[in-house]
């Protein structure tokens, strides 16, 4: 049994401890939000934040994260008041199919909690990881900057 922190909530996992966080995530704990990609940590797609970092949940084994602070995107919103980065991606009209928002979310939500008036050049660095086959990247970029404290 793996003791596993996601959303606030504790879990008690039973699997291998080389078992990606992403399937524990989808499939154990039915968190849908966070998406298979690629599997090999190079789209971004499966995004979370452990300890208040973005990993890539695709590769992260479950020991990794035992008794870690597992943000998903299901765990950013307080209740019904979405996450401003989440507003941000509504008002912005980033989404065009959606495959790849919850990674990308999740990447500029850290990316704004340690860098909280990024330029471009940062938001580019920062989000470079994460792929948008739709190339909404300039909305996304607008997004960002929406949140942003000057």
């Amino acid at each position: 049994m793996t003791k596993l922190y996601v959303n606030g909530t504790e879990h008690e996992i039973e699997a291998a401890a080389d078992t990606p966080l992403l399937w524990v995530l989808r499939d154990v704990l039915k968190l849908a939000g966070t998406k298979y990609g690629c599997g090999i940590a190079q789209c971004g797609s499966c995004t979370v934040h452990v300890d208040g970092t973005p990993v890539r949940s695709c590769i992260a084994p479950l020991a990794s994260v035992a008794g870690k602070q597992v943000t998903t995107i299901e765990g950013v919103a307080e209740g019904e008041t979405l996450h401003p980065v989440q507003q941000a991606w509504l008002e912005h009209d980033v989404v065009q199919c959606g495959y790849c928002q919850s990674g990308q979310i999740m990447s500029a939500i850290a990316l704004l909690e340690r860098n909280p008036d990024p330029s471009d050049a940062e938001i580019d660095e920062a989000m470079a990881g994460n792929i948008c086959r739709c190339g909404t990247y300039q909305r996304i970029r607008k997004a960002i900057k929406a949140v942003a404290s000057p």
